[in-house]
């Protein structure tokens, strides 16, 4: 099967953005505005030619977005699910056959977070991304479709897991950005500090500036100084 030819459960979706495209298929976790808003964050402190980590990778949404909208010289995926690594692979190749991506800017790798020292070297990563399971496991209501449950609950991997392997990763004063739910807060900042990762920048996301946010942007530096800058709410519909 070759990257243009589709399942009938699969479809095609336009990024609009570089003539960028991704394969999404019915039944599978579809990327949404967490994604997006993550790739605006994380854009600003990516370097031309920096290697990027994107941990929980998925359909390959954030690799894709960055490579796009960055200079950065490789951006890997790291995914559990076959299925998803496979689905991945193939909006890669997409667009590399369509000329929107260089070929082998964007690498999927299939493996378990947790197991990270097996995939990468200590200190190898300028950058590491993630838009991770929200829900702590054992919470929540599970939908029944083992593929959204893995995407959704910390089934396969919890926060600090995902923390611990990023400080492993990244090099000294290296970046670690991240969405995540505002319930989860707490758990975040005391994650990141555990693992050497210090606090820098913090963003929330509402749906309604009027509301209470949705989501929150952190930004982390390993080995970092403590001063943490809560920037002003960002409003998407």
């Amino acid at each position: 099967m070759n990257a243009f030819s589709i399942d009938p459960d699969e479809q095609i979706d336009d990024l609009f953005l570089k003539n960028y495209k991704i394969i999404q298929k019915q039944g599978c976790f579809r990327y949404g505005t967490d994604a997006v808003v993550l790739s605006d964050f994380a854009a600003k402190y990516i370097k031309k030619g920096s290697r990027l980590l994107d941990v929980g990778t998925g359909t390959g949404i954030l690799p894709l977005l960055l490579s796009a909208k960055t200079e950065a010289a490789e951006l890997v995926g790291l995914e559990i699910q076959e299925e998803m690594v496979r689905l991945a692979e193939r909006s890669v190749h997409l667009n590399e056959q369509s000329g929107a991506l260089k070929q082998g800017r964007v690498r999927i790798v299939e493996g378990d977070i947790r197991n990270a020292k097996e995939y990468f070297p200590p200190r190898s990563f300028d950058v590491v991304v993630t838009n991770p399971p929200y829900k702590r496991n054992g919470t929540g209501i599970r939908s029944g479709n083992e593929r959204l449950d893995l995407a959704r609950h910390e089934i396969s991997c919890t926060l600090p897991q995902i923390v611990q392997s990023a400080s492993f990763l990244l090099k000294s004063r290296g970046d670690f950005l991240m969405v995540h739910h505002p319930e989860r807060l707490a758990d975040a900042l005391e994650a990141l500090r555990a693992c050497r990762l210090e606090p820098k920048e913090l963003q929330f996301v509402y749906s309604d500036l009027q509301a209470r946010p949705i989501l929150f942007l952190v930004r982390a530096v390993l080995f970092g100084g403590k001063n943490l800058v809560i920037e002003k709410g960002i409003e998407v519909k």
